[in-house]
């Protein structure tokens, strides 16, 4: 009887997570459960737990943060790891390969980062301190969106799923250009140069044709802690990374591929639960109303809500009448709506980068960070449902 049970909960486990949604439940969950222990009786032991000093010493060097940035610094560049082999498969061999299956979510994907930057900055004008992050509601997280859109069941199109993930792409792309170019800070010229030589080396690796990922793996550490000692953001060295291991061999066994397969399951039910619960708590508790209603948290919301259903409807739709591109097979103009809805899904990238525009601001700039994300990714993710299950053939 107890065998037969046990049968059935790991049967039930395997299934739960071979369905495209578990990773985005997930995620949910694991921010659900954050928001509840930081307005709990436990909320001091969750705030001392993300606050413990954790020291790697190797040697006479070492590296000693709080868990929360060991969080936000090394298994997000793990996350970012992923995205750089998604982004090189997609270029070379993929959506991204071919310019007429580019234009749409191209088009779509300038518009989903600069119409919301757009509303952030007006909605910002009068308080100079929040101008920073600008970037926040630019973001898309690809797993939340695609799990919500998975959620609709068989009546979504392939082009659909094709479509909304290809424009999450490209704004993953776009979001590494920005941490790179508008969030580096104090650049050390030493740890800068140690950085370019790990670079040079993997480029090495790849020109004599290396396919063991150890190798790759081993130098791309010495890259990560360089960069996190210069001054750019730790994460970019997983996309570093992730562009010099060889997506193409001479046999059938492809380095990138493998790796992004192995990857794919610790990304999606480990490291982005892990960093929606270290990031997605916040305190409810003495929050004045001038914090809802703060510029931060209005212009994160509104330019997620309507800055991004604006900016993508908007951009493809002038692709289309324009004749810049066609309509994908099975799509109609609904689902392109419900679609720019989802895109207001920012929630893990918006975190991260609001971690990064007031990573030296306050209690309440964090606060309204994190208010401003979560509601935001709500209203888009209950928005797009409703439009969807308008706009969707009826199941048959």
């Amino acid at each position: 009887m107890i065998k037969v049970a046990s049968n059935k909960a790991k049967q039930a486990m395997q299934d739960f997570l071979s369905m495209e949604s578990s990773g985005g439940i997930l995620l949910g969950g694991a921010a659900i459960l954050a928001m509840f222990l930081a307005n709990s009786p436990l909320a001091e032991t969750y705030t001392k737990l993300l606050a413990t000093q954790v020291t790697v010493t190797v040697g006479g060097f070492g590296v000693d943060k709080a868990l929360l940035l060991w969080i936000n610094d090394g298994l997000m560049a793990i996350f970012f790891l992923l995205v750089g082999l998604e982004l090189k498969r997609e270029v070379l061999e993929g959506q991204l390969s071919s310019m007429a299956q580019l234009a749409l979510p191209a088009m779509a994907a300038i518009g989903g980062v600069a119409i919301p930057a757009l509303f952030y900055w007006i909605l910002t004008q009068d308080a100079a301190d929040a101008q920073g992050g600008w970037a926040i509601p630019t973001a898309t997280d690809i797993a939340f969106a695609l799990a919500v859109l998975t959620l609709l069941g068989s009546r979504v199109p392939v082009t659909l799923k094709i479509f909304l993930a290809t424009v999450a792409v490209i704004d993953d792309l776009m979001a590494i250009i920005i941490i790179a170019m508008f969030y580096t800070y104090d650049l050390s010229i030493g740890a800068g140069m140690v950085a370019l030589t790990g670079i040079a080396a993997l480029v090495a690796l790849n020109r004599f044709g290396v396919k063991r990922i150890a190798a790759y793996m081993i130098v791309g550490t010495v890259i990560w802690l360089a960069v996190l000692k210069s001054g750019v953001h730790a994460t970019l060295a997983g996309v570093v990374v992730a562009a010099c291991i060889p997506l193409k061999a001479d046999d059938d066994t492809s380095p990138a591929r493998h790796l992004e397969h192995e990857l794919h399951p610790w990304v999606a039910f480990g490291v982005l639960p892990i960093f929606a619960f270290a990031n997605a708590g916040v305190a409810l508790v003495g929050l004045g109303p001038e914090t809802f209603t703060s510029a931060i948290t209005v212009g994160i919301a509104a330019g997620l809500f309507l800055g991004k259903q604006v900016g993508v409807f908007g951009m493809t739709g002038l692709a289309l009448v324009t004749g810049m591109a066609r309509m994908p097979k099975g799509m109609n103009w609904g689902m392109l709506w419900g679609a720019a809805l989802l895109c207001g899904i920012g929630f893990t990238m918006s975190l991260f980068i609001g971690s990064l525009a007031f990573e030296h601001g306050d209690m309440l700039q964090t606060a309204a960070v994190k208010i401003g994300v979560i509601a935001g990714s709500v209203l888009s993710g209950v928005a797009g449902v409703i439009v969807l299950r308008f706009s969707l053939p009826k199941q048959t």
